[in-house]
């Protein structure tokens, strides 16, 4: 099947597109953002994050093209006189994202640490991930809470009889050095 060779290892097979893994419930797991000033490299870095995506059965978007930051800046060629003798740079920006559905947490870690062991150099990484907590867990933090007790009052005697406790020793001390 499709899945089976997606996680197989098959040499050559990172030419060709990666196997993209149809959604279950469509539930966000979390976001990749690439950027570079470079975008032959952001090409490359983004079909390994794909192909790994794949290979760990994380069902991905494909390759989201993000606006490009574009940045001027002018400096005078030379000081006091010439201003009118100026240079304009430019950078530009290129970012990419890549989002994923329907995977677990443990998977997301993953892959993103996989992706952060085997960086490029001149590709930055930004991760957005988001993990689910389980349903009734207010009922149980809740339950969790009555049985402790009142957490304020236990604190309010425990500062109370310690308060009590150092006002005794140092009327203790101070009667000594009285004598």
């Amino acid at each position: 099947s499709e899945e089976a060779y997606a996680s197989a290892l098959v040499h050559g097979r990172s030419i060709h597109l990666p196997y993209i893994h149809p959604r279950t419930h469509s539930i966000p797991a979390g976001n990749i953002t690439f950027y570079s000033h470079h975008p032959r490299l952001l090409a490359l870095f983004t079909h390994v994050a794909s192909h790994a995506a794949s290979s760990l059965a994380i069902p991905i978007s494909k390759v989201i093209m993000l606006p490009t930051e574009r940045s001027l800046w002018t400096v005078i060629r030379a000081p006091f006189a010439y201003k009118k003798s100026q240079e304009n740079f430019e950078r530009k920006t290129h970012k990419r994202m890549i989002k994923a559905w329907d995977a677990a947490p443990e998977v997301i870690d993953r892959w993103v640490k996989y992706l952060e062991k085997h960086a490029m150099g001149g590709v930055g990484i930004r991760v957005t991930k988001w993990e689910r907590l389980s349903i009734g867990i207010g009922k149980t933090r809740l339950a969790r809470i009555q049985q402790e007790g009142d957490s304020d009052a236990n604190r309010k005697q425990a500062i109370q009889a310690l308060g009590e406790k150092i006002l005794k020793e140092e009327l203790q001390t101070f009667e000594g050095s009285q004598k």
